[in-house]
């Protein structure tokens, strides 16, 4: 269970489809409706059709720019906040993103966490409720972001970072399954060049932490990955 509003609408516009695929799967990690243009033209029906809260904007687009799709944006009455994704890390471009109206700047490359946080900073200025200052719960896990806390049956369960970001992803996920690949974009960054070992390594340290007791929450789905679910 998720308590918190309707998932914020995040509207990611970039041609690169390896850099929007990562961006929009980030998002949706992060409990995000996400929808994906790759021209400015189709940036400007999405906006009208998708209405999202937020939109990613990369500055260099095959029909036109950022600062012009922001122009026309603006001018059609769209005040949702807008954060530019640019690959030309010039004082000159980050001034003109800003003050044409923008309200972030993101230099490429970037890390997606940083994406996803500057995301809901600009959701929260924004009013709109994210699942990232939602309390989650499974059964009886419960993890409250604000407080950065986790409890299971009540009693608090002393989690690493790593572990509580993994925790959070699967219970955000809850009962969906989350691939091996996803965990590692989201909680080591899509540059991460480890071995997926890792990943088997901190489950096994979370399960030994929150599934010490009955009924077990966290499932391994052999060949894919794993998913948190309440019991049957």
């Amino acid at each position: 269970m998720l308590t918190s509003v309707n998932r914020p609408r995040v509207l990611v516009v970039d041609d690169e489809e390896n850099i929007s695929f990562l961006v929009a799967s980030a998002l949706r990690l992060a409990d995000m409706d996400v929808a994906i243009a790759a021209t400015g033209r189709d940036a400007l029906t999405s906006a009208e059709q998708f209405d999202p809260d937020v939109i990613v904007l990369d500055v260099m687009l095959p029909d036109t720019d950022g600062f012009t799709v922001l122009q026309q944006l603006r001018s059609r009455g769209h005040l949702m906040p807008v954060l530019f994704l640019t690959a030309r890390d010039e004082t000159a471009d980050r001034v003109r993103g800003l003050t044409s109206g923008g309200d972030d700047y993101i230099t490429k490359p970037f890390a997606l966490e940083e994406l996803v946080a500057r995301v809901q900073v600009a959701l929260r200025r924004r009013g709109v409720a994210s699942a990232n200052s939602a309390v989650l719960q499974v059964a009886d896990l419960i993890l409250d972001d604000d407080a950065h806390r986790v409890t299971r049956g009540g009693k608090t369960v002393r989690l690493t970072p790593t572990e509580y970001k993994l925790c959070r992803l699967l219970m955000t996920n809850a009962g969906r399954v989350v691939s091996r690949g996803q965990i590692l974009d989201h909680v080591w960054e899509y540059n991460f060049d480890g071995e997926s070992a890792i990943i088997e390594t901190f489950v096994s340290s979370l399960r030994k932490k929150i599934d010490s007791a009955e009924p077990k929450l966290v499932e391994t789905i052999r060949g894919i990955g794993y998913t948190i679910r309440e019991p049957e």
